[in-house]
């Protein structure tokens, strides 16, 4: 059996002692490992990486999907289809541990890979599967696809990332003193916990929770007679879990459940904290929420060359690496395309999941002023999208294919398909503005514009999430304001996208080409100013003086 010792391959710095095993359903660690969906996994990767830096006691559990999310790609029209391949990776280590967890009644076998710290500068973090040949079919396909849309296997792939994972540390003889769930999915822990101690105080001492969705219905939940069905509250029967949870109704809410078990929980922004505070306060028997902000990890993210130029205050440099980068990404876009872009324009880049709520078409949602902005031919900009819709998304996917259809005959105007953790690094060191334009309160942190900061990618947004505690308008940022609260949601879109338009064209884009000194000092303030509070070496710290050691 492998010791601790074997697993982390370095010592652990005593201030961070405290042994901790991070669940999570995605860990975006490194374009090789496609393990991941988006930003929650982009977080997760993060804190990995920044645990290791730390050499802090943390093992990542997570799972190792045979397809991962999706590949996403073109199909005959040059629109987004989804398409699923089995991928292999040699850098994974068999640890050789089998073991059963209970699916349906049904005894599933689970076997366990390591991928060890010196791979990609990451804590340890193992990854489950049930596609061994042990395995009826079904059970193979719990481990296919994150987030399959199948109800039963996306409950069954919860039993394995929670029960699953916590077995497999009592196996391994690597009991934590800290279960840290990122995200619901890996509540079921708490019941084979719960099985272990006998009591709720017990699971609670032992448990935090990191909450990220900003509003009731996004949270997921499931009927407790389906998830007795599916052996979701190891062995006990719902009317217990509703008696121990002091839980009511027919549906089992994973979030509500998690800040039950757990004894203290976070939010991932000041502002999702005082969102999250609100949702949650009428109910009884939850823990404290405070927030610690998302971040990112800039050894990871940070183009070295730019970021030297920028701590020596070379404009000329910085003004060199910019466009030797632009470069790098034009090639993508060409690629893709067959569009050639140049890298003496102003270019905007939009990139993040496609989701309703992040409005991906507000820059052209007054048409007429975009191709005003587009035909420019004084002042030119470039406009970049990327993004992954999640697959059974129609509304999102038909809107990436709309952009499409509407863009298509511009030729200073491109949307890009594979929207993975190497695209986003490129977009982020190639593109000039960093488009962020949620609908207010929609967004708990979001965290794509921090690495663009890091960049020399200056953000344009709204004020959600994690924006308000960094940004300030033509300082570091150029912040839209959002509509009056009172209008109503199509009202507030039409007010934003002439805010955002506004923005873009009326402050930014003079700028960039008339005054070149302010452009450049915006970009410099924007990254010296992103680290290191939205760096995750200050979020991983704070993880262990705010949830761990508390």
């Amino acid at each position: 059996m492998l010791t601790r010792e074997e697993i982390f391959g370095y010592e652990i710095d005593p201030q961070y002692s405290t042994s901790v095993a991070y669940f999570s359903m995605e860990f975006a660690i490194d374009q090789a490992l496609k393990i991941y969906s988006g930003g929650l996994g982009f977080l997760a990767g993060s804190h990995l990486r920044s645990a290791y830096e730390e050499r802090q006691n943390l093992i990542g559990i997570g799972i190792l999907w045979k397809y991962g999310y999706y590949n996403q790609e073109w199909d005959e029209n040059a629109h987004m289809k989804a398409s699923y391949i089995e991928k292999n990776y040699s850098f994974l280590e068999d640890t050789g541990i089998l073991f059963d967890i209970e699916v349906h009644g049904s005894p599933v076998k689970v076997k366990a890979w390591l991928l060890r710290p010196q791979v990609f500068g990451s804590a340890p973090l193992f990854l489950l599967s049930t596609d061994v040949p042990e395995n009826d079919y079904l059970s193979q396909t719990i481990t296919r696809r994150l987030y399959d849309s199948n109800e039963n296997t996306r409950i069954a792939q919860s039993i394995l990332l929670g029960t699953g994972g916590a077995r497999l540390l009592d196996i391994l003889g690597l009991t934590p003193d800290v279960y840290h769930m990122n995200e619901g999915h890996s509540v079921s822990l708490n019941f084979y916990l719960y099985s272990k101690f006998k009591s709720l105080p017990e699971v609670n001492k032992r448990v935090v929770f990191t909450t990220h969705t900003p509003e009731a219905a996004g949270n997921e939940e499931h009927r407790f007679e389906k998830l007795k069905q599916m052996s979701f509250f190891y062995h006990m029967q719902d009317h217990e879990v509703k008696h121990l949870l002091g839980m009511h109704g027919d549906n089992f809410n994973y979030t509500l459940a998690a800040l039950k078990f757990a004894r203290r929980a976070n939010a991932v922004s000041k502002m999702h904290e005082t969102v999250s505070r609100d949702m949650w306060k009428g109910y009884s028997g939850i823990c404290s929420i405070n927030s610690i902000t998302n971040a990112q990890n800039k050894n990871y993210w940070a183009d070295p060359i730019l970021d030297k130029a920028i701590k020596e205050d070379n404009d000329e440099a910085i003004i060199s690496r910019k466009r030797e980068l632009k470069k790098e990404l034009f090639k993508e876009v060409a690629n893709q395309t067959g569009k050639l872009f140049r890298d003496d324009i102003l270019t905007i880049v939009w990139a993040r999941r496609f989701a309703a709520y992040k409005r991906a078409d507000l820059l052209m949602y007054n048409w007429e002023r975009f191709i005003q902005l587009i035909n420019n031919k004084e002042q030119p900009v470039q406009v970049i999208w990327a993004g992954k819709p999640y697959p059974e998304d129609y509304n999102a996917i038909g809107l990436f294919n709309h952009i499409i259809n509407r863009i298509k005959p511009i030729k200073n105007a491109a949307v890009l398909t594979g929207y993975e953790l190497g695209l986003s690094g490129m977009l982020k060191k190639g593109s000039d503005i960093w488009l962020n334009n949620p609908r207010l309160y929609r967004e708990a942190s979001g965290t794509s514009g921090m690495s663009a900061a890091m960049n020399g990618s200056i953000n344009c947004s709204i004020p959600d999430g994690w924006i308000p505690e960094f940004a300030r308008d033509k300082e570091n940022s150029f912040v839209v304001e959002p509509a009056e609260e009172e209008l109503s949601l199509e009202e507030r879109d039409k007010v934003e996208a002439v805010r955002l338009i506004d923005t873009v064209e009326k402050v930014a884009v003079p700028m960039y080409y008339n005054n070149q000194k302010e452009w450049l000092q915006i970009l410099k303030n924007g990254a010296h100013q992103v680290v290191p509070d939205f760096e995750s070496g200050r979020m991983v710290k704070e993880y262990y003086e705010l949830m761990y050691k508390y």
